[in-house]
């Protein structure tokens, strides 16, 4: 009896967890594919240990061996070798089994893997990883289907689904991951992902991980798809917690997954396994817990509909219309590093005065603590009514508290952020504190441009949709602007609405600049930046130590002579006059950064670029 008719027979009893066994019994935190080839005794045993718990259905040790996910161990080149060693351990577990046991050859899903190598990964380079393991393990003629699982994201299981299909007729299992029970993150309900993959043609379909018996038994109670899907479900054996090294780890009872069992049947499942945290002692729970193997057909109901992105209220975005045909200036301020705000908010109300357009505020700048910048935009907007443009690192936050500052910025009414990586924890204050760095600034880009849709990343609605106006920041003083120009376009892909430079001192960037852009065919707002040097010592400083800028020769030369004659303010000032002048032939947009909180020379600045609004156009 093959794998499709016992389905159609029974309720199968899978496996549970692999790695939750290596790491726990046998203390092995790292590539666990490879033990295949160096423990595969310890594979065997794991097998084993399922088996005669009573598992119907085990899957090989192949969850990640894949070429994009194996090159973290530096073992890209073993796919093939790692992937039939898999199988092999697992009929040699079948074979010493006393009851039938069906073999599924594992691939895991790629998207929402924090590696970045994997984050970089293009969509034909993630296709030819998985048609690498998928002709791995087709190789050995005994497996009895594919299993597809932990994918977050249904269009990529979509396509895996599509190749894996045109490559075997196997059976194949097609398990979805979900943060929150019921919705997948994009906001597809699991209703709609469970009709989508049947009508692909998934012999199986389902949802593993993250969740425990609990929330996904919530999930399948309002399931509503026709009855003759066949289902799945893995639960994890409950949350996650950490020991007293930090290393996370699993306390759900095995018992527990005894008085699930036979609720997940009822509720229609074909097929009941264990994911993370689970154990063979899960196994034999859920076999115990079984009052019967007969399958009961779940409920047919009308389609539901895919959940409809809420649409959100729409603003001005003052900054963002005059740019399209004025020049507009923005100009970055730095929060206090102390608890006397006085001078820094009378300098904002002067910029206002002045009729600067926007304020940026920077994350603390070259590491270096200050006043949360939320906090300070806060007030600009609520008691200033200034429009401030919030600089969100991915340095200082993790994908928790990134997403809690996002929203955070949505109740207060402020939806203009830069997203940027920040400058190396080492520099600042605290040479010993860490860089995050869970997401890149492009994927924090993708991040906040989600909370558009009112579908939070994890899936939930939000019951509003926000209406964030997202800027990347672009350095133009790399050598070869050509090709630094691509990082925009992969920003606007993300969903950048404009762009950000750095501070430019050699009009020669800017123009190669705007030139790529046009070649490209790139249309955005640039906003192009100018710092204002102070004196010789400023100059030769950011020449020399700050990463990103590099002043020419001519540039140190006139501050040094400033230097001799006494009048370095006047000079600083005269060339940032010039680069703005040079700017505004090519773009509309000059961010204008502040030195050392000298609110004059930004006004008179701010003013200079206003000023050219009333001239004649040339």
């Amino acid at each position: 009896m093959d794998l499709k008719q016992a389905l159609q027979q029974r309720v199968l009893v899978a496996d549970g967890a692999m790695g939750t066994l290596l790491y726990g019994n046998y203390g092995i935190a790292s590539a666990f594919e490879a033990l295949n080839l160096t423990h595969p005794d310890t594979i065997l045993r794991v097998h084993q240990s399922y088996v005669n718990a009573g598992a119907d259905v085990i899957q090989t040790n192949t969850y990640a061996a894949n070429r994009l996910k194996l090159a973290r161990y530096n073992l890209e080149d073993q796919v093939t070798a790692i992937n039939q060693a898999a199988v092999q351990l697992a009929v040699k577990a079948r074979q010493q089994a006393d009851h039938p046991v069906y073999l599924l050859g594992t691939i895991g899903g790629l998207a929402g893997d924090t590696d970045q190598g994997i984050q970089r990964a293009t969509p034909p380079e993630m296709r030819a990883s998985l048609r690498e393991q998928l002709d791995a393990l087709l190789a050995t003629p005994q497996l009895d289907g594919i299993l597809l699982e932990t994918y977050y994201e249904l269009p990529e299981l979509l396509s895996a689904l599509k190749l894996v299909k045109a490559t075997t007729d196997l059976p194949v299992i097609t398990n979805v991951s979900m943060l929150s029970p019921g919705v997948l993150r994009d906001g597809t309900t699991f209703n709609a992902a469970i009709r989508q993959l049947a009508a692909a043609g998934a012999d199986v379909v389902g949802a593993n991980c993250r969740l425990g018996p609990y929330y996904l038994a919530q999930s399948f109670e309002n399931l509503t798809v026709p009855t003759n899907v066949k289902l799945a479900v893995y639960p994890n054996s409950g949350l996650p917690g950490t020991d007293q090294d930090g290393a996370v780890v699993y306390d759900g009872e095995p018992e527990y997954f005894e008085t699930y069992a036979e609720r997940f049947r009822q509720l229609g499942l074909n097929l009941i396994g264990g994911c993370c945290g689970t154990t063979p002692l899960h196994t034999a729970a859920t076999v115990r817990g079984l009052a019967s193997r007969a399958i009961v057909p779940h409920r047919d109901r009308a389609n539901q509909p895919l959940s409809q992105p809420l649409t959100p209220t729409k603003r001005q975005h003052p900054f963002l219309t005059k740019v399209a045909t004025q020049k507009t200036a923005l100009v970055e301020l730095d929060p206090p590093r102390d608890f006397d705000t006085a001078k820094f908010f009378r300098g904002a109300q002067r910029l206002k005065a002045a009729g600067v357009d926007g304020i940026t505020l920077s994350d603390n700048s070259l590491a270096e603590v200050r006043i949360a910048n939320a906090t300070i935009a806060a007030q600009l907007k609520l008691s200033y009514g200034i429009t401030p443009i919030v600089h969100l690192t991915t340095r200082d936050h993790n994908l928790i508290g990134l997403q809690s500052e996002i929203m955070g910025l949505h109740s207060l009414g402020i939806e203009d952020i830069l997203a940027v990586t920040g400058d190396p924890a080492k520099l600042g204050d605290f040479p010993g504190a860490t860089s995050v760095g869970d997401v890149r600034s492009v994927e924090l880009i993708k991040l906040i441009k989600q909370f558009n849709t009112g579908v939070g990343p994890t899936g939930k609605s939000l019951k509003q949709a926000s209406d964030f106006k997202v800027a990347g920041a672009f350095n133009p003083n790399a050598y070869r602007t050509t090709v630094s120009t691509k990082s925009i376009e992969r920003k606007l892909a993300y969903g950048c609405d404009y762009v950000i430079t750095q501070p430019v001192f050699d009009l020669a960037n800017v123009t190669a600049l705007a030139n790529a852009l046009k070649a490209n065919d790139v249309h955005v707002p640039v906003f192009v930046g100018v710092l204002p040097l102070v004196s010789k010592r400023n100059a030769e400083f950011l020449h020399h130590e700050v990463h990103g800028i590099r002043l020419p020769r001519v540039v140190r030369d006139r501050m040094a002579q400033a230097e001799l004659d006494g009048n370095e303010r006047e000079v600083g000032l005269q060339i940032a006059k010039e680069l703005i002048d040079g700017i505004c032939d090519c773009f509309n947009g000059v961010h204008i950064v502040t030195p050392f909180n000298r609110f004059k020379t930004v006004i008179e600045l701010v003013n200079y670029v206003q000023q050219k609004n009333l001239a004649p156009t040339r």
